[in-house]
């Protein structure tokens, strides 16, 4: 097992950035439901809109007509989760960025989501892409973030493997 660093060496120094991106979250979600109404879209480019959904489920709202028991879940998932993403970025050391990023990014969203399971009991989506008639499931900042922290730890897998491998 490896040991906690002091907070300022390890990765929980970008925790900084995961407070940022929680307020632009939050932020950005507060505007959309004051400045939108409920089945209002707003086109704001041929391929992207504003729009408000509410998703009582998980992403492209896995199990969101399960009778209110998975807002119980996904709280639990992510408190549990968000408690492990702090932990492996106190161990993490801080020249480590890619990773330290990554586990930032990811941690900001989960708590932009959890956020609003525990005060309005489902999660407010409001960007709309699509291509025609053929509409990607609406999300928001904090699924961003998810997303992108997702793929750049899966960028640096491949380069500390790859680094493993030449030493």
């Amino acid at each position: 097992m490896k040991q906690k660093l002091p907070l300022l060496q390890s990765g929980f120094w970008w925790m900084w950035l995961t407070v940022i991106l929680v307020l632009v979250d939050q932020v950005t979600k507060h505007l959309a439901v004051f400045y939108i109404q409920t089945h209002e879209v707003i086109e704001v480019m041929p391929f992207f809109n504003l729009v408000i959904r509410y998703n009582p489920g998980a992403a492209f709202s896995f199990l969101a007509d399960a009778g209110g028991w998975q807002h119980y879940f996904f709280s639990g998932i992510s408190i549990v989760v968000s408690a492990g993403i702090i932990y492996w970025m106190t161990i993490t050391p801080v020249k480590n960025r890619l990773l330290s990023l990554s586990l930032a990014l990811i941690l900001a969203g989960a708590l932009g989501n959890l956020y609003d399971r525990l005060t309005i009991g489902e999660v407010v989506d409001f960007i709309d892409w699509h291509n025609g008639e053929h509409h990607w499931p609406a999300f928001n900042i904090a699924d961003s973030v998810i997303m992108l922290g997702a793929a750049m730890m899966l960028i640096e897998s491949f380069i500390s493997s790859k680094e493993k491998e030449n030493d």
